[in-house]
């Protein structure tokens, strides 16, 4: 197994870990802003903006499905950006990924809707989600690795768990903004306020393209570049040298993140649209159950961090697939109640147990299955391609199974139990296999 141990070279200080720290957490927040926006929209306003003929079970549908196209565009964004990332430096990939995201979301919040341009409205607005998505595609994968290559070996999980932390802070963003407006009569959410979430986007986008334009370049980068000029087999392009070396570590880690996507699309994006259009909840005590409940995530993945450095990250990792995998059934049982108590309860055991172990243990588990000098691409491999095929879907196959059953949420329980298997899988032959993860 390829392994990447490395011990961050001296300069690596305080000062530069804290800026590159910083630089993550700020861009991975703009991130999961942006895809948390759209998600919540998803199920609550871009149905009726942009599939106001569909049915409304259809209408949900049709709007999750254009969620998911951004997945699908993200492996190729992660596939060029990250081998911008291997070849040229980890700064300028992080700059595209940015300003690539920034751009697309506020374009979303200027488009015209269907009752305005007919079926042009949903193709751009699948068009903005291609954009966003191919940026989107190395920004999180950038951000642990930017962050991995400057912490020391000791604190490699709790330092990398806090861009994963980031998410949540984005996700609270998002739903905050949207909590915001949804206290509006509803002909002024649907005219004109649906769009300011958006087009605030573009506010955060300033602020960390400023901050990334200011950061160095990590120290282990510009040492593994300096050994690759001395080696001229090392000049190739890292993402073939990354399947060539590390197929099995690629597999391993598109397994591992498999329960995470899984959890974290159900609570960020499917929730929000089974608690209104499925239980009856209002629009309102929705959006406060997200937010308070991803509060408790932000915590968990500090707490969850500092555990994998103690214990190792892989323990951590299967900590949090099983906790997913136990909380599988009941929180539905929570969330049909109609309670905002009960289901705020549940948002927040399944953001600060389940996801906060798996994110705090994630990057330090995927940073050290990949050597330097093709990591940014074993990263984005592995969670892009996951994204494609888990993440996106998810909420629209959780909307489908749903419908399935009648409005029952069992078999979307099955459908995580299944995820926290192969994850937990995954990590235990990992683990098997190396001991230092």
């Amino acid at each position: 197994m390829t392994a990447a141990t490395a011990t961050p070279p001296a300069q690596a200080s305080q000062a530069n870990i804290r800026k590159a720290v910083t630089a993550a957490t700020v861009g991975t927040v703009i991130e999961w802003y942006d895809y948390a926006l759209y998600g919540a929209a998803s199920g609550v306003i871009i149905n009726k903006l942009f599939f106001p003929n569909l049915a409304p079970n259809a209408g949900v549908l049709a709007a999750f499905a254009t969620f998911a196209v951004g997945y699908f565009a993200r492996p190729v964004g992660g596939i060029v950006i990250s081998h911008i990332g291997d070849r040229f430096g980890r700064k300028p990939a992080l700059i595209l990924t940015i300003a690539l995201m920034g751009l697309a979301t506020v374009l979303m919040g200027l488009l015209p809707t269907y009752e305005t341009i007919g079926i042009m409205a949903p193709i751009l607005l699948v068009l903005m989600r291609l954009i966003q998505g191919f940026g989107a595609g190395a920004e999180l994968a950038g951000a642990i690795v930017l962050v991995a290559e400057y912490a020391p070996p000791e604190k490699r999980a709790f330092y990398t768990g806090l861009p994963n932390a980031a998410t949540l802070v984005g996700i609270m963003l998002a739903t905050l903004s949207f909590l915001t407006i949804s206290y509006l009569p509803e002909q002024v959410l649907l005219g004109w306020a649906w769009r300011v979430p958006f087009l605030i986007s573009g506010v955060l986008f300033f602020v960390a393209l400023y901050i990334r334009r200011h950061l160095d370049e990590t120290p282990e980068y510009v040492e593994a570049m300096a050994r690759a000029e001395e080696r001229r087999h090392e000049q190739s392009v890292p993402l073939g040298q990354l399947f060539r070396e590390s197929p099995k570590e690629v597999l391993f880690g598109f397994l591992s993140v498999t329960a995470h996507n899984a959890n974290a699309y159900i609570l960020s994006a499917f929730s929000l649209s089974y608690m209104i259009n499925t239980v009856g909840m209002s629009r309102t005590d929705g959006l406060v159950a997200v937010t308070i409940g991803s509060l408790f995530g932000i915590v968990g993945v500090g707490f969850m961090g500092v555990l994998a450095d103690r214990i190792g990250a892989a323990a951590v990792y299967i900590l949090g697939a099983v906790v997913i995998g136990v909380m599988a059934f009941p929180l539905f049982w929570l969330f049909d109640t109609g309670s905002l108590l009960w289901s705020t309860v549940g948002i927040a055991l399944g953001y600060g147990l389940g996801f906060g172990a798996t994110s705090g243990a994630q990057g330090a588990f995927l940073a050290n299955l990949f050597p330097t000098r093709y990591r940014f691409s074993g990263l984005a491999m592995s969670r892009e391609l996951n994204g494609v095929l888990v993440a996106g879907p998810t909420p629209f196959i959780a909307q489908a199974l749903v419908g399935a059953a009648g409005g029952r949420p069992g078999y979307v329980s099955l459908y995580i139990l299944g995820c926290c298997v192969l994850s937990i899988a995954a990590i235990l032959i990992v683990r098997h296999r190396s001991v230092h993860i």
